[in-house]
């Protein structure tokens, strides 16, 4: 886990953050998933004690994102963000993003190896309608970070291939994980039927079930072992088939 970012969810509820740290953990094994759910004596509701534990056992010095499911529990991780020595609140960050899907989102990205930043915006990425935001170690309110951008089709001076998905479930969670982990190892970018293939909750939203055509494709000419790997890897079935 060293040098990864690391990602808290608070919950209200022990099991809650606890269930989405197995969740999470499915897609990102290596990386530092704290739960950090109910009162210090198991009860509903959230522990500052807990929410600063976990910030800690996270940190492994790359950042910590932590995610929050309702409003107080935002008050527990702001509270808790006061009271961090000055260097470790630098690199925390509270993020406004649903709980479930940004957690995986930021999960996967820590696990790719994605900087304090990168991850946040990750998060972000799932939010549907609103203005999701991010609080910074200073505690103020930071602009909210762009996601990724729209990617089209590749043009003719970037590779391209035409693959099938040939996994029973689909484009599934776990699949889609590996498919964006691959992607973000490559420097150049590549899309996936015109979505960015860094995106996790971008891929997982396009529904792929099988039989489905994959375009495989980047606009970079020098992104052909990109596409190459990332089409052989579907075509594998992702050690699934």
């Amino acid at each position: 886990m060293s040098g990864r970012v690391g990602v808290v969810f608070v919950s209200h509820s022990s099991k809650i953050a606890a269930g989405l740290v197995e969740l999470a953990a499915q897609m990102a094994p290596s990386a530092a998933l704290v739960a950090a759910g109910g009162t210090d004596d198991d009860r509903i509701g959230t522990s500052f004690d807990r929410v600063m534990s976990a910030i800690d056992e996270a940190d492994s010095g790359a950042g910590v994102v932590v995610l929050c499911d309702l409003g107080s529990a935002i008050l527990t991780a702001e509270t808790a963000l006061d009271f961090l020595d000055d260097e470790l609140r630098s690199r925390v960050r509270i993020v406004d993003a649903p709980l479930v899907e940004g957690g995986v989102a930021a999960a996967v990205a820590a696990e790719s190896g994605e900087d304090l930043e990168s991850v946040v915006r990750a998060a972000l990425s799932s939010a549907s309608g609103g203005a999701p935001g991010v609080v910074n170690g200073a505690g103020e309110p930071q602009a909210t970070l762009p996601g990724p951008a729209d990617a089209g089709p590749g043009t003719s001076a970037g590779p391209v291939r035409t693959v099938t998905l040939v996994n029973d479930d689909g484009l599934h969670a776990r699949p889609a994980a590996v498919l964006v982990k691959l992607a973000s190892s490559f420097d150049q970018k590549v899309t996936v039927n015109g979505t960015d293939a860094r995106s996790l909750l971008a891929i997982m939203s396009l529904g792929l079930t099988k039989g489905a055509s994959l375009r495989i494709a980047s606009d970079d000419p020098a992104a052909g072992d990109a596409v190459a790997a990332i089409a052989d890897l579907v075509e594998s079935g992702f050690g699934e088939v």
